[in-house]
């Protein structure tokens, strides 16, 4: 795996300091579009010496960040999670953003009450990737077994949405992003790149997004698009 980028600042929409830490990986690990999972190290002491590192670049210059791994938030070492905490008091840190599959969505309520006693308002981040259930589960094993995007939504502040695969269409690709909308806070839209997982992009389709659905979304506050992964300087 090539060298990672774990440390950015986005000074566009919704201007944030950024981390990629490194965790004990995803607990789920089976969806078929990722291989981000490969991002871990079962030595909890190596991994925070590496967190460690990319967490002192933090300046707290926008009181805002977010701190991303390759899984679960739950998924990051005790000690790690202590520096974070740490961190953002030091820092003054009044806004921060976690990421979390929906294995371990009884886990976020618990996490938003730690924080907001420290007077840090938390912001979670589901990867839903397509409210098409069908689609969601049985290409792509994303592993959320529930159909109702208002239940799906429950607990969580932001979600993911995956785009350029082979079945996707302009509208079902315009139909996850205003159901998104209409029961998410903020969404970060991903066009599919090439990685080693076994689902890869679909020329036509990403060509039909960039055409159709970009320029209708690109300048709204509540979305992000990432047409790269790499995009928020991280990865």
């Amino acid at each position: 795996m090539h060298e990672l980028q774990r440390y950015s600042v986005i000074s566009g929409k919704m201007p944030r300091e950024m981390v990629l830490l490194r965790g004990y990986g995803c607990g789920w690990a089976r969806c078929a579009f990722c291989d981000y999972h490969l991002d871990k190290c079962p030595d909890g002491a190596a991994n925070f010496a590496l967190n460690q590192q990319v967490l002192s670049r933090i300046t707290g210059e926008f009181h805002h960040l977010e701190a991303i791994n390759s899984g679960s938030f739950c998924e990051l070492d005790a000690e790690t999670l202590a520096l974070l905490e740490k961190t953002c008091l030091e820092k003054e840190i009044r806004t921060l953003h976690f990421e979390c599959h929906w294995m371990h969505r009884q886990k976020v309520n618990t996490l938003r009450k730690h924080y907001a006693a420290l007077g840090i308002r938390v912001r979670v981040r589901l990867g839903v990737e397509t409210f098409d259930y069908d689609f969601r589960e049985n290409i792509l094993h994303k592993g959320i077994g529930e159909r109702s995007p208002e239940k799906i939504a429950e607990g969580f502040d932001e979600c993911n949405l995956l785009f350029g695969l082979s079945g996707q269409t302009v509208d079902s690709m315009r139909q996850d992003i205003e159901l998104g909308l209409q029961y998410f806070d903020r969404l970060y839209i991903n066009l599919m790149t090439p990685n080693t997982a076994p689902l890869q992009p679909d020329p036509e389709v990403c060509s039909a997004f960039r055409r159709e659905l970009y320029p209708l979304y690109q300048d709204d506050p509540r979305v992000d698009i990432l047409l790269n992964n790499t995009d928020f300087g991280v990865g």
